[in-house]
């Protein structure tokens, strides 16, 4: 099957991973008093039900050695007795939490017609609801929850793939085995998975992930709804919290879901050998089926960003967030340009390019070291920071310098060697610090800028504002006047090919002002799924 861009239009839509419950004040003070009643019964009942399944869960796989761990329970007590009773128990917990009916629309597949089901899109926790009905489908899920207690025991029943994402090696083998699980014709159940890999509000549906298509196997797709006049399930990245989307659905005397099975996608040889174009071409099939776009948004790591020529974008640039928090600690402009010429000159003069919290207290100017770390947590993993990466987003976000001026800079603290030339992996580090993200995936404009040899500066600058694709990156990231005023000249033609996309998913502002730092984002506090 052709790859064709049906990506719709990402700036026409609300972030995707933001969701604001509205409630009028009838809903909200129902909600209260049906709450206060509801909400503790029915914690205590699916408490009761979790605790129930703890101990059976774990007798599926007790007293089997490891090589008969490896392999499917479907035969024997282990399946006909306790298979049942999880089933029972698991469809009796969302029943009280309000989900007293599940509408199915469809049918669903046989594993050996479809070993994989994809369910979208990805809403809350409270999706899991869909395991009952597909009558427990083995699950990937993160490593870390195999330490929680109950959840940990559930997923040893299920015979999940466990994945630890820090761990390349671990998604290899997570990979390798969800591979020979899905093309073993049946021997393992079928496996449902969650391609968007994170919850969203459900306005579209972000790019998929290729691990439920890297097998080249049929799917199913699978389309969840909730038809409710309160929206109170959904719990994203920023907005609504899973405490609150809990409150809110335990307050309804109801929850309405449906549960819809589209035909059996069976891809082409085409897609068999591209997962990527294969997860791309289901994902759009499942939005034209809901009637919403489908997305290039995706989530890295815990950042929410948008593709663009190879590049990630994100949808809330850190150096929003840092200004936010700098003024919020009692800094104002001039003291924010202090702070920023302290970065540059110590970058410039010393090479000391990282910093730890306490080198980041008194470079920015801070009273408070908390405020380091939050900061310091939104450019890095760990407690240190590259000054580079954080003097740069900065930079380029609030026009501190024309955009020459910018590439200049960028060029020199990344020709490490003082070459005049760039290697591969400097590149992905320089639009890595401009973007304030890290860049995987910058073979294409590395390969643009070396065509007539190791990228120079002044190729690094023809490239991002000559290219069609790069362009509208300058023109949609970049947004300050004095950013804009440096571009050249460029036919309007020239702008049509790449993405799709036409304005920026964020409103950057183009000063250090105060009213500037009105827009700034809270730090992200939601975890994938």
């Amino acid at each position: 099957m052709e790859r064709r861009d049906s990506h719709q239009n990402t700036s026409d839509n609300s972030n995707p991973f933001v969701h604001t419950l509205n409630m009028t004040r009838a809903h909200k003070i129902r909600g209260l008093v049906f709450g206060s009643i509801l909400f503790p019964i029915r914690i205590f009942l699916v408490a009761i039900c979790f605790l129930t399944m703890w101990p059976i869960s774990r007798l599926r796989l007790a007293g089997l050695s490891e090589a008969e761990r490896a392999r499917p329970i479907m035969t024997g007590w282990r399946r006909q007795l306790l298979h049942p009773i999880i089933w029972f128990l698991s469809r009796a917990a969302f029943f009280f939490l309000g989900f007293f009916w599940v509408k199915v629309k469809g049918r669903r597949a046989c594993h050996k017609e479809a070993p994989v089901l994809a369910v979208a899109p990805h809403s809350s926790f409270l999706d899991m609801l869909v395991l009952p009905e597909t009558q427990l489908a083995t699950v990937v899920s993160r490593s870390e929850n195999q330490s929680i207690p109950v959840i940990g025991a559930l997923l040893e029943f299920n015979q999940a793939v466990l994945v630890n994402r820090k761990n390349p090696d671990s998604r290899r083998q997570a990979l390798m085995q969800i591979k020979q699980r899905l093309t073993s014709n049946g021997y393992w159940p079928q496996m449902l998975m969650f391609p968007e890999g994170t919850t969203t509000n459900g306005n579209s549906l972000i790019k998929f992930k290729h691990g439920a298509f890297v097998a080249g196997v049929p799917v199913q797709p699978v389309l969840l709804h909730y038809p409710n006049k309160v929206d109170t399930v959904r719990w994203t990245h920023k907005g609504t919290t899973w405490v609150e989307a809990l409150w809110h659905t335990c307050s309804q005397i109801y929850t309405n879901v449906t549960i819809e099975y589209l035909p059996v996608y069976t891809p082409s040889q085409e897609e068999k050998n591209d997962p990527n174009l294969y997860a791309d071409n289901v994902q759009k099939v499942m939005a034209k089926a809901l009637g919403i776009p489908a997305t290039d948004h995706v989530m890295e790591g815990r950042v929410p960003t948008r593709k663009l020529g190879g590049l990630s974008l994100p949808l809330e640039p850190p150096a929003k967030e840092t200004h936010s928090m700098l003024q919020k600690d009692g800094l104002r402009k001039p003291e924010v340009e202090a702070a920023l010429n302290r970065m540059i000159d110590r970058c410039q003069s010393e090479e000391r390019w990282s910093a730890d919290l306490d080198d980041l207290v008194p470079l920015l100017g801070l009273s408070d070291r908390q405020t380091a770390a939050k900061i310091c947590g939104l450019y890095s993993k760990v407690d240190k920071v590259d000054l580079r990466q954080m003097y740069l987003s900065m930079a380029a976000v609030y026009g501190r310098m024309d955009f020459k001026s910018l590439i200049h800079t960028a060029f020199t603290l990344y020709d490490r060697e003082g070459t005049g030339s760039l290697t591969a992996g400097a590149v992905s580090d320089l639009m890595g610090a401009l973007l304030g993200s890290p860049q995987h995936h910058t073979e294409e404009l590395y390969r643009e800028l070396s065509r007539a040899g190791a990228p120079t500066e002044q190729d690094l600058f023809r490239v991002l504002t000559t290219h069609p694709t790069y362009q509208k990156l300058i023109s949609e990231y970049f947004t300050s006047e004095g950013l804009v005023s440096a571009l050249p000249l460029v036919p309007a033609t020239n702008r049509k090919a790449g993405n799709n996309n036409e304005k920026s998913p964020s409103n950057n502002q183009s000063d250090l002002s105060p009213e500037a730092a009105d827009n700034g984002m809270a730090p992200a506090t939601k975890k994938d799924n």
